[in-house]
């Protein structure tokens, strides 16, 4: 069972790290090209579709990272397991102080301020998941001394 948790933990993390760079470099760059009064729209939709997909993808990471810190197997290291967590926790406040914020100002009134703010600032979380991803793969290799 500990395995298919490690595993379901790896492919959930390596999933949002790739999803969150092409947010990084594709997705919140691209947003200035929409024009203002399409803008408002055009982030509604953006939010309620990107739920849909980084939800349950969050939600189950979130809950595969607090089993493995608690429930801890063997072949992973102590500081691995907390390590994943905290990075998490990055993740999710800066989410909730920032990212969501700036949504939702850009659903009321489509700022390209709002949106270079957006771009700058999810580079915490592109750090955070990419060092998430190291941490998970790392978690997969029995053995491994931190």
């Amino acid at each position: 069972m500990i395995a298919g948790i490690l595993l379901a933990h790896a492919a959930v993390t390596l999933a949002m790290t790739g999803l969150i760079w092409f947010v990084q470099i594709v997705h919140y760059p691209l947003m200035t090209a929409v024009g203002t009064a399409e803008g408002c729209a055009y982030e509604r939709a953006h939010t309620r579709r990107t739920g849909f997909v980084v939800g349950p993808l969050m939600l189950v990471e979130a809950g595969t990272a607090i089993a493995i810190s608690v429930v801890r197997p063997d072949s992973v290291p102590a500081p691995l397991g907390w390590a994943g967590l905290a990075l998490l926790g990055v993740i999710w406040l800066s989410t909730a102080a920032v990212q969501v914020p700036c949504h939702r100002h850009l659903e009321r009134s489509f700022d390209h301020a709002v949106i270079r703010r957006l771009v700058r600032t999810n580079w915490l979380r592109t750090a955070a998941w990419t060092m998430r991803a190291a941490v998970a793969v790392a978690m997969l290799m029995p053995g491994l001394e931190v």
